[in-house]
């Protein structure tokens, strides 16, 4: 395993990163033990969770897998939805990040959250308001360092900027969607976190399952998430995604590596990725996404890869501008 910097926190990493979303739902506490026993193993130091994951169960799980060596480790979790609650609307107040501080802390077992993620824009909440409160949780120590989670680049960039004029501690990483099917985080995203050296660890690099090969235009795993979960249909419902699957996993294929290795390590790949968020609900499911720790592309391979889905837009339509 090898390990960064993620952004200019000072907080050093794995370049892996294990979501727990399955905790405590797909993985019931047994297997979530195998699982964090094995990335552990296999060197992984970095860990996300969410407040909302399994209503609060995989925090506890979390947190009582972590007890022996918290130290060790760095933890993420997020704020934004309330467990139990659903994903109506986020909440970024004050008064929420307050409360569902005290309460990520109180299931994980820990005095501090190393990166707490705003999980989504909240509309309803002057942005101050939020990045004031961020800031006041850096100032006591709950948390090490703040980051968002699904906020565009512009929305990025003014809390960035807005954090700058108030003093405030400001955003130091961000999480992102990005797998090969999903390459909108390269238009803006990624270049506003290289030009302002955020740490970013992005999630879903197996399109939810799409780039696994378990799907084609003429069959879909029954029991995967693209057909039991109706927010990953409806995500990657278009035809040009099962096309982009077959030809990826023809790709892999040919080049006899799995293709969950190969995709993870597609992800990780770009210089703007701090560490991929793999995820697993079994050791099977788990053990290609951790060979992509040693699977390294250079950049003729990640471009023969990228060039199996339509060119990115660029950020303005001066496409002779193109590097």
């Amino acid at each position: 395993m090898n390990y960064t910097l993620l952004g200019t926190t000072g907080i050093r990493v794995s370049r892996l990163c294990f979501g727990t979303m399955t905790f405590g739902n797909e993985a019931d506490e047994a297997m979530s033990a195998k699982l964090f026993a094995r990335c552990r193993d296999e060197g992984i130091t970095f860990f996300d969770c969410a407040n909302i994951y399994t209503n609060g169960k995989a925090e506890e799980i979390l947190g009582r897998l972590m007890k022996t060596c918290r130290d060790e480790l760095v933890i993420t979790t997020k704020v934004g939805f309330t467990p139990g609650a659903g994903l109506n609307r986020a909440d970024l107040s004050r008064a929420a990040l307050l409360r569902e501080v005290d309460a990520s802390l109180k299931r994980l077992q820990t005095d501090r959250i190393d990166v707490y993620f705003c999980h989504h824009f909240d509309p309803a909440t002057p942005v101050d308001e939020t990045l004031c409160a961020l800031d006041a949780l850096v100032r006591t120590g709950k948390i090490r360092c703040a980051g968002v989670s699904n906020w565009t680049a512009w929305r990025i960039a003014r809390a960035i900027g807005r954090s700058e004029l108030l003093g405030l501690a400001g955003i130091s990483a961000i999480q992102p969607m990005y797998n090969l099917a999903k390459r909108a985080a390269e238009i803006e995203i990624l270049p506003l976190a290289q030009a302002e050296r955020l740490g970013v660890i992005t999630y879903s690099p197996l399109g939810g399952g799409l780039l696994t090969g378990k799907y084609t235009r003429g069959h879909k795993d029954a029991a995967g998430r693209l057909s039991t979960r109706e927010t990953y249909a409806k995500r990657y419902a278009a035809e040009q995604n099962y096309e982009t699957a077959e030809r990826f996993c023809a790709l892999a294929a040919a080049k006899g590596v799995h293709p969950v290795t190969l995709a993870v390590a597609w992800v990780k790949a770009h210089p703007a990725v701090t560490a991929p968020i793999i995820g697993a609900r079994s050791i099977e499911q788990l053990e290609p996404a951790l060979a992509a720790a040693s699977y390294e592309l250079d950049s003729e391979q990640w471009n023969e890869i990228s060039a199996l889905t339509p060119p990115v837009p660029h950020a303005t339509d001066r496409d002779e501008e193109r590097a």
